[in-house]
């Protein structure tokens, strides 16, 4: 009888581990990653060097963020439109923004938006290549060659779910490139508003999942459904990947509904010090952070570390809650949260005779900072 409560546990045991990891079943290959804490909350074959079509993308409006002025207009040239697949209907002799191209190739996906760019920067394709898989290589992704801007298939154009993942928690980083991707709907005006064009967001999960963001989807035959997708819940952001994956749209929730259990609610040590008063009736105050809380991988947040920022000295008059500094919270030199300093306490200022003394001294030192 023994035995067979000992079987039927470890299959149960393995029942629900199974039904955990196996949610994503459908992905060739898939990783979940924490950006912040740079951790990998579930896989399979996240290193395994594959096709990612269209979400190749992600890297040119990254660079496209980073390095274009918005406003700038360039005129299409017949090299620029001579590609294949999607397509946000450039014609020869446009004049269009790099703003209007960067939401056509996030939003519908246009390789025609894509080539345009990477001649405009670079005046090649192999040009902008080479500078994508430069900034691959300045961002830790390991595993990953680009060819060309667009993610149409070549047999040295290849990547990992690790590094997409990499890529897209780099990306989501930037103010910019978060805007365009949770963009819904974006209305294009170019030619010296001659020309109007509308362009969707093809990614479903704006619509249909809880604190989504955005990011890139991507198709090819060779390369299947592909998906790259940013998730935010009580300050935590998630990023999942899926390449040739038949049925990513429910991968990804499940992805999600799994990777954000694995979070646990974590109040932050708490500063309560005493500093120098310069001109008051008392010597010194006391000082305290607010309550920081965050949700963090259960297991990490023992890593994080405090960074106080404080004047030296504070000079009288003080009033009580009066905010006299910050605390950063810190994990892998990424701000993760933070807390203002306040006094607990009134500080009343000593008649003006005596405090004359204390003035030039403390104003030598008002402005410096202890950091811990």
């Amino acid at each position: 009888m023994f035995k067979r409560f000992l079987v039927l546990s470890l299959v149960f045991c393995v029942l629900i581990n199974f039904n955990i990891t196996a949610n994503a079943y459908s992905a060739v290959s898939y990783c979940l990653y924490d950006p912040v804490a740079k951790k990998v909350i579930a896989s399979s074959n996240m290193n395994s060097r594959m096709s990612m079509a269209s979400t190749t993308k992600i890297m040119t409006a990254l660079i496209v963020c980073e390095i274009c002025n918005l406003d700038e207009e360039i005129e299409i040239t017949d090299k620029m439109i001579a590609v294949e697949g999607s397509s946000i209907g450039l014609q020869v002799g446009d004049k269009i923004s790099y703003e209007c191209l960067l939401y056509g190739l996030m939003l519908e996906s246009g390789n025609d938006a894509a080539l345009s760019i990477a001649i405009s920067v670079c005046g090649s394709q192999e040009a902008f290549a080479k500078l994508m898989n430069e900034k691959a290589n300045k961002i830790g992704m390991k595993n990953t060659n680009f060819v060309t801007p667009n993610g149409l298939d070549d047999e040295f154009h290849y990547t990992t779910a690790l590094d997409m993942a990499v890529l897209g928690g780099f990306a989501m980083n930037n103010e910019t490139f978060r805007l365009v991707v949770g963009t819904k709907v974006y209305k294009a005006v170019y030619n010296n508003g001659e020309t109007y064009r509308t362009y969707y967001n093809h990614n479903r999960l704006l619509s249909t999942l809880d604190g989504a963001e955005g990011i890139k989807t991507g198709f090819t035959k060779k390369s299947g459904r592909c998906l790259v997708s940013s998730c935010k819940r009580n300050g935590v952001r998630l990023i999942a990947v899926t390449l040739n994956d038949g049925n990513d749209w429910r991968d990804h929730k499940a992805l999600y509904d799994y990777g954000f259990k694995q979070y646990e609610k974590v109040s932050l040590q708490r500063l309560s010090k005493t500093i120098d008063v310069a001109g008051g009736k008392t010597k010194q105050v006391t000082v305290e952070s607010e309550v920081a809380e965050i949700y963090f991988y259960d297991g990490l947040y023992s890593f994080i570390k405090r960074k106080v920022y404080l004047p030296k000295f504070l000079y009288a008059p003080i009033s009580k809650n009066e905010i006299v500094g910050k605390v950063e919270y810190i994990y892998n030199d990424s701000v993760i949260a933070t807390a203002d300093i306040f006094a607990v306490e009134d500080i009343s200022a000593m008649p003006v005779k005596q405090k004359s003394e204390f003035l030039e001294f403390f104003e030598v030192f008002k402005k410096l900072l202890v950091i811990k």
